[in-house]
């Protein structure tokens, strides 16, 4: 009998409980209703409109940015990300006028920044994302008809002295454009891929967007000086990051000189010997020991400073991206270059 009312006790406590869980569940349920509905009653209600999700396809039309976001989520995985626009590293001193970036491709990591969020000149370094228009829309073996409007350059241009009708192939223009960073190769290239070299800098500013390089803007395929033609350190190694992707490049960016035949308007073979704008390539500067330099792109223009985005591998073959913008002359970049490279190997 005990055990009957002990039960039966233990029952209505239970009962008792359970309707008090469900009496505070309805008062949540209550509340929270309270508080949306006071939301949109002062949002909503008052004429304002929560923002729309950015949509790609919008701003840019004519891609498929379904592509594209595959690429992106995959892309994304292997970045370097930093929230800071500087980060210092002990042995590296820039002036504080100038830009720099050492990235680790393999570890993810942004090991030294100096304001890498922050607009600077490229100069010829544009030419990185010149050669992935290129080599992403064209084929290699195409046989390219220089232009005369390709040669109309501002004067003292690095040129690797292509006149109007010379035939080369897409492949020999983009060697030029890369090793000796002619500016006649980069105008050519743009003319024959975009049909006209507007065109041609409408796509590399769609393929920026879709690398994410939001501080950058370019409006011509070469890097000469335009006050509308900038992007940031990240963006530069963004690009080279990219770049890297495209095993043409990789190839070309570690030749320290080629030999280029081409048959000219007269049908004549010329033949031109064209050395890299990269000292390292050259024998003119020597990288620390144990760190093995592939190459990369230079630039130099009085605004942009002398400037050069690397990709060197350590003596574990490790692979990292360098970048020193702005630098007061060739002795000091590669000076600088070396303080980065030093540290890929500790």
């Amino acid at each position: 009998m005990a055990r009957k009312k002990k039960s039966a006790k233990f029952a209505k406590i239970r009962r008792h409980r359970m309707r008090n869980t469900i009496i505070l569940l309805l008062l949540l349920t209550l509340i929270g209703s309270g508080c949306a509905a006071i939301y949109y009653f002062f949002l909503l209600g008052a004429g304002v409109e929560l923002p729309a999700a950015f949509e790609a396809a919008e701003h840019f039309p004519g891609r498929d940015y379904a592509e594209d976001r595959q690429i992106q989520e995959g892309f994304a995985k292997n970045l370097c990300v930093s929230a800071e626009g500087s980060i210092p590293l002990e042995g590296v001193a820039l002036d504080p006028s100038q830009y720099g970036g050492l990235f680790d491709l393999d570890g993810k990591r942004v090991l030294f920044g100096q304001n890498i969020y922050e607009k600077l000149y490229p100069a010829s370094m544009t030419k990185i994302m010149t050669a992935i228009v290129a080599l992403k829309n064209g084929t290699l073996t195409d046989l390219v008809t220089v232009s005369q409007s390709a040669l109309v350059l501002e004067e003292g241009s690095q040129l690797c002295g292509f006149q109007p009708g010379d035939q080369l192939t897409l492949e020999q223009l983009i060697q030029g454009l890369l090793i000796h960073s002619g500016n006649d190769a980069a105008a050519a290239i743009a003319e024959y891929v975009g049909g006209t070299q507007e065109n041609f800098v409408q796509m590399m500013n769609e393929e920026c967007a879709r690398l994410g390089m939001t501080n950058t803007h370019f409006t011509n395929p070469h890097g000469l000086q335009d006050t509308e033609h900038y992007t940031s350190i990240y963006d530069i190694y963004l690009m080279l990051n990219e770049a890297l992707r495209y095993p043409k490049f990789v190839e070309i960016i570690q030749m320290g000189a080629f030999n280029v035949q081409y048959q000219n308007a007269f049908g004549q073979v010329n033949s031109i010997y064209l050395e890299s704008t990269d000292h390292y390539l050259t024998g003119e500067a020597t990288g620390p020991k144990g760190v093995t330099i592939l190459g990369g792109k230079t630039g130099t223009t009085d605004e942009a400073g002398n400037c050069l985005a690397l990709v060197s591998q350590n003596e574990y073959g490790k692979t990292f991206i360098t970048v020193v913008a702005n630098a007061f002359d060739k002795p000091e970049l590669y000076q600088q270059m070396n303080q980065l490279l030093e540290h890929i190997n500790s």
